[in-house]
Formats: structure tokens, sequence, C-alpha cells
């Protein structure tokens, strides 16, 4: 994919291939939008693990022997895996996954490396919480899409468009022996 200037703006409409080109602008916005997106992931991650106080009070913080899955797996009073979201809840494996995927995901994003791997781990992470709220039920605002769908889409998009490569490590990365090698971990 490469990138164009503002020069050529008049040659985009006559472009054959879809996706063969990226304006800096976009690849700008396309930046802007992954580190914030690898924020939300990170801040989730950091509020759970030391209780911030804003979604985590401190005495329920992972550090403080609270568990950053129990409150939310548990209070699953929905949908079909109803009993199998309440089975997980709190446990030890589950509370671990939960943190270093939030943390791999943030961290993967915001510096913009293996966006590949974080994409599909985050639109995983994505549809376990969609089907844990199970939106399709009765009251929900939205019952096709919502937050976890966009997000998991957006993850998608962010690794599709090599957006690590623009303020963030994606080309440093990509260029790594192991990577090349391995093109998936792009």
């Amino acid at each position: 994919m490469s990138v164009i200037g503002r020069g050529t703006a008049a040659h985009l409409e006559n472009v054959e291939a879809p996706g063969s080109i990226l304006t800096h602008a976009a690849a700008k916005a396309l930046a802007v939008l992954r580190v914030s997106t690898g924020f939300v992931f990170l801040w989730a991650f950091l509020d759970k693990t030391f209780g911030f106080g804003y979604a985590t009070p401190s005495a329920k913080a992972w550090i403080n022997g609270g568990s950053p899955t129990k409150g939310f797996l548990s209070s699953v009073d929905v949908g079909p895996f109803q009993s199998f979201f309440h089975s997980i809840a709190g446990d030890t494996w589950t509370n671990w996954a939960f943190m270093l995927g939030l943390l791999g995901i943030g961290l993967a994003m915001t510096l913009g490396i293996g966006l590949r791997v974080a994409a599909g781990a985050g639109a995983l992470m994505m549809a376990f919480m969609w089907a844990a709220e199970w939106p399709i039920a009765s009251g929900s605002s939205n019952p096709i899409t919502d937050y976890h769908f966009i997000y998991a889409v957006v993850g998608i998009v962010l690794a599709l468009t090599y957006a690590g490569h623009t303020w963030g490590l994606g080309r440093r990365w990509a260029a790594l022996p192991i990577v090349q090698k391995n093109r998936w971990l792009i």
C-alpha cells in the first residue's frame, strides 16, 4: 500500500484497485484511532490492576486481591451462555487470560506492532464480552451491533491498513527476521 500526498488528490478518483493508496491524512487518522483504541485496552488493564477508582475501586483492584472478571461475569443474567460465564467468573485462569489480553492488545495497538495478532485476540475478546452481555435479549439498545462489534472491526481495520507504520513501531517490527518469516506476526 502506498501513501500519497496532497498533490495527487484528483488522481484518487481514478484509482483502479481499491486499497492501493492511502493518503497521509488517512494514515495519520488511522494512527490516532490505533493509539486511542490501544489506550482503551491499556486503561482497562491499569484500572482493573491498580483500582484508580474509575471503573474499579481501589479495594477491588487486582493487586488488592480483587478479581477482574468476577463482577462482570457473575452479573450475566441473560443468554444461552449464562451458566458458562458464571462457572468461570473469578477463576484464576480467567483473570489471567483477560488481563493478559487487555495488556497485550493495548500494548500492541499503542505501539503499532503485532496488529494482526492483536486484532484477532481483540475480536475474540469482544465476541466473548458480547455473548456475556447478550444484546439480543429484550430491552437491549441495539440487538445487532454495539461497542464490542465496533472495537473488533476497528482492530481488524487497523491491522489490514498497516496502521502501525504511522507514528508507531510497525515498520521496524515488520523488518524483524522472525516477523519476515512469520507474516501473521505483523
